[in-house]
């Protein structure tokens, strides 16, 4: 057995540590502020959401020294407010993807929380660093899991199972633990995970707690880490009740781990969603887009669509259950339909009427998914449309908007930011919370933050509400 100095869990806590925030490459800071502005756009909208509610109803408010239940003016403890932020962050399926897969709605939450514990001032720069590594971690669990199509084809949830590990190890930073004591938080991590796809089946709501519960378990590791209580060193390793040996028993490639660290940095891989739905329909929409070139259809000018997927992606979103808001948002010939026959991708194609209007009806009745088998699990669909004046056209995208290689631009971003955070702030505050955001690693002490976002719109009657 491996000495604790030589565990893979030490290496990664040592760089979680250790890593000067001086020393991050410009573009690496200029992505973690892209996708910090992303996330609280998406959450703050997701404050009206009634997963958003349902947690809030059951957190307890404290007088003091707590952390923000963003878009209201209260404040709960560090867990309960991890937990309910990640919930609001995760909500609306508008937050970001490509880490552990949803890691913005995991890492910020806990990152906020912890800020509200630390007993020193943390600075914007800091801030970055923590967050930065939080993302890193938790795609590298998941990398040295097996990947996302093996993990996730698997049945686990990757958001919560391997974002965890993110939450721990970003809380571990903003707290100022040491490596032993980072390495504690992540042992504790691995016995905070779980999370499985057992929703996409009815479209049920739980996905949605997914972000809170790695918020939640990644601040809670780190604290107990902080109070002396030991975690396991071996977890990475290939031991009997290791995370890789029992999470990923057919899958896992460990060294992924660690190889590389400090030169690829895992959030340059993640995107920001430009559209309300499942990240895998993403390219279907956006080549249905296309093909509609800025207008809109009537049922009757479309004969058909086929939309060539991979049995993966068929699987993951190939579902029509619109009964719900979980369920719409991960059926892939929804959102194509609603690209179609709306030309709006957004939260607003998802309300009640959009989801029950005769166009679309009609519209998915005539979307049909045809698996090839010649695609890998990751590659994205091709749509063909048959009109029904005879013609054919056909269009793919290969890398979908808000994909890194592809990527929303400063002002799409600032629009998609402004129209979610403007849901619970006035504004002056979306201003305020957007400047601070963009110059973050400049600010004095990060702990602000949980003031920036403080609101009274999430329990004010009049704010809208998302309902599933």
């Amino acid at each position: 057995m491996k000495t604790v100095t030589e565990t893979r869990a030490t290496q990664l806590a040592a760089f979680v540590a250790r890593t000067d925030a001086n020393a991050l490459p410009d573009d690496v800071v200029a992505k973690a502020k892209r996708h910090i502005l992303d996330t609280f756009g998406s959450a703050l909208a997701g404050t009206s959401a009634v997963e958003t509610r349902s947690a809030r109803a059951l957190t307890g408010t404290v007088s003091h020294d707590g952390a923000t239940l963003w878009g209201t003016r209260r404040a709960a403890g560090a867990r309960d407010a991890a937990f309910v932020n990640g919930i609001a962050a995760h909500a609306l399926e508008l937050d970001d993807s490509g880490g552990c897969d949803h890691s913005g709605a995991v890492v910020m939450p806990a990152v906020l929380a912890a800020l509200s514990c630390a007993d020193h001032p943390v600075t914007g720069g800091e801030c970055v660093a923590a967050i930065v590594l939080g993302y890193d971690v938790g795609r590298r669990v998941l990398e040295a899991a097996g990947g996302y199509a093996a993990h996730n084809g698997a049945g686990w949830h990757s958001t919560l199972s391997c974002g965890v590990f993110g939450a721990a190890a970003a809380s571990a930073r903003v707290l100022g633990l040491d490596a032993a004591r980072t390495r504690d938080a992540l042992g504790h991590a691995a016995s905070f995970s779980g999370g499985l796809w057992g929703f996409i089946h009815d479209g049920s709501q739980t996905k949605r707690l997914h972000a809170g519960r790695a918020a939640e378990g990644g601040v809670l590791a780190a604290l107990l880490a902080r109070e002396g209580v030991s975690g396991p060193a071996s977890v990475f390793d290939d031991v009997w009740g290791g995370f890789f040996t029992t999470f990923a028993a057919q899958s896992h490639a460990p060294d992924a781990l660690t190889d590389g660290l400090g030169v690829h940095w895992k959030l340059m891989r993640c995107s920001i969603k430009p559209h309300a739905s499942c990240r895998s329909a993403h390219a279907a929409v956006d080549a249905a887009l296309q093909l509609a070139e800025g207008r809109t259809f009537e049922a009757g000018e479309i004969e058909r669509v086929v939309v060539r997927a991979s049995a993966f992606v068929a699987r993951m979103c190939g579902g029509r259950d619109l009964s719900t808001l979980s369920s719409s948002q991960m059926s892939l010939p929804y959102a194509v339909a609603a690209a179609l026959a709306f030309g709006d991708t957004g939260i607003g194609a998802y309300r009640d009427d959009r989801r029950t209007d005769s166009r679309v009806t009609a519209l998915l009745a005539r979307i049909a998914i045809e698996v090839d088998p010649a695609l890998g699990d990751l590659d994205e669909p091709t749509v063909i449309l048959h009109r029904a004046d005879g013609r054919r056209q056909s269009y793919h995208v290969p890398i979908a908007l808000g994909d890194p290689r592809n990527p929303l631009s400063d002002a799409a971003l600032l629009a998609k930011f402004r129209a979610l955070a403007g849901i619970a702030l006035v504004p002056a505050q979306v201003d305020a919370l957007s400047d601070t955001c963009l110059s973050l690693e400049r600010l004095p002490d990060a702990r602000v933050l949980n003031a920036l976002l403080a609101a009274d719109a999430g329990d004010s009657p009049t704010t809208p509400k998302f309902r599933p």
